[in-house]
């Protein structure tokens, strides 16, 4: 008597995968290839119930040492799904080359009864044995992996060691011909003047400012800003230098900048233009310091410039800090910083007096303290102009940034927003004087 029961049949989903997309291309490439073998095994079990799914789980230039594939993500669904009776593979590293990665994988098909079979190295991953077989195999697949990345990282060492170009954007002032750097005359000679010319200004801004009037565009085409300036002035490579991981080697490539005009610009960036801008801010008050923009969005930050024994202060746009925009293109390029700030103090003044701020005051500073009479705060706002002129500058600058949430300028004057939040606290102070306040 013989078993009829048909056999229960087992859905193969192949799964396929090449690092590189090199030869993708091509009429037959390598993932034909693996899913044709593929194919011929799950034929070949075609008397245990197999069949192949119609459905492609390729992954073209995707490396192995991650999960985030969109083939791979695509077939993990359908596991999920309970669409996938058996993972087909060329050989295991197709399907991963981690051992930690690969161990969340047979963890997820575990729990969904799916089975996996590499089609060149045979086992089967519901065994003991199997499973001890995978494991040896993943952790030589993933040795192969880190010893291919050492042997790769040493040899750019020894190739940046012998001076050689190893690749990136290739800097200004140098072309790439046959992999080697070769003196561009026209982009060396616009480097060497910027350098020149740094040592006689001693200012990246007043350079880049030069530079961006007189159209000088950087390698890609674009305008030089002050990033670029230091990034140039940094780079060895124009003293005919290789770099690697901060050692320096002798290049291949000629020099562009010779070692005393180099010494004269790192001379003058050890000067600290940071610490100098630091001592400038602390001398010169800064009332709406990161509060004033202008109508577009950009910032306008306190700048400094000094004729003679006197010091002019103004709130300059970051767009021209940046020579994102040249001066004299936009009428809020650069405010006298006195005005802007007697004017905004003034609107403050002004805005106290009128009902509707006197109420939301009101309602601040109950929130802060609910018995606060009305009459209290009315008395304080109307005594703001007596304290506000006893403050020193840094505690009208405090003041400032509790009341104001931001100054526009525009073409149509200049708008202050109010912070409501800020009053409750203003008007706690004046109301209930504080000893340092008065000092």
């Amino acid at each position: 008597m013989t078993d009829a029961t048909p056999r229960r049949r087992l859905r193969c989903a192949i799964y396929t995968r090449k690092s590189s997309e090199e030869g993708l291309d091509m009429e037959f490439n390598s993932l034909d290839a693996q899913r044709e073998s593929c194919e011929a095994y799950v034929s070949s079990q075609r008397a245990e119930g197999w069949a192949c799914m119609r459905e492609r789980y390729d992954d073209g230039g995707f490396s192995g040492g991650t999960l985030d594939r969109p083939g791979l993500k695509t077939l993990i669904e359908d596991i999920e799904a309970g669409l996938v009776d058996v993972i087909v593979v060329y050989k295991i590293d197709r399907l991963s080359r981690s051992l930690m990665d690969f161990a969340k994988l047979v963890e997820v098909f575990d729990r969904h009864g799916v089975t996996f079979v590499s089609v060149t190295q045979a086992f089967n991953t519901t065994t003991s044995m199997g499973r001890l077989t995978l494991n040896i195999l993943l952790s030589f697949a993933q040795f192969e992996r880190e010893v291919t990345g050492e042997r790769i990282r040493d040899k750019f060492a020894a190739s940046r060691a012998k001076g050689m170009w190893m690749g990136g954007f290739v800097p200004m002032g140098y072309d790439l011909v046959a992999r080697k750097l070769i003196i561009n005359d026209a982009e060396a000679a616009t480097v060497r003047g910027i350098f020149e010319r740094f040592v006689e200004l001693g200012s990246a801004t007043t350079l880049t400012r030069e530079l961006v009037a007189n159209g000088t565009l950087n390698k890609r085409g674009r305008p030089i800003d002050k990033g670029f300036l230091y990034k140039l002035f940094r780079n060895r490579l124009y003293l005919g230098e290789a770099v690697h991981k901060g050692t320096s080697y002798p290049g291949e490539h000629r020099a562009i900048i010779d070692q005393p005009l180099w010494d004269q610009v790192h001379a003058i960036l050890q000067e600290s233009p940071r610490q100098r801008a630091a001592n400038t801010r602390a001398q010169t008050p800064a009332l709406l310091k990161g509060l004033m923009f202008t109508a577009t969005g950009v910032a306008m930050t306190p700048t400094a410039t000094k004729k003679g024994s006197r010091h002019y202060r103004y709130y300059t746009s970051m767009d021209a800090i940046r020579n994102r925009a040249g001066e004299g293109t936009d009428g809020f390029v650069r405010l006298n910083a006195g005005m802007v700030e007697n004017a905004v103090v003034q609107h403050i003044r002004t805005l106290l007096r009128t009902p509707e701020v006197a109420a939301r005051a009101v309602e601040a500073a109950r929130r802060n303290d609910p018995d606060t009479e009305e009459q209290d705060v009315i008395t304080a706002l109307s005594g703001f102009d007596g304290l506000w002129e006893s403050l020193f500058p840094a505690e009208q600058a405090r003041i400032a940034r509790l009341l104001i949430a931001r100054v526009t300028v525009s073409s149509d004057g200049m708008a202050v927003d109010l912070r409501t939040e800020g009053l409750g606290s203003v008007i706690r102070e004046m109301v209930t004087p504080k000893q340092e306040m008065a000092a």
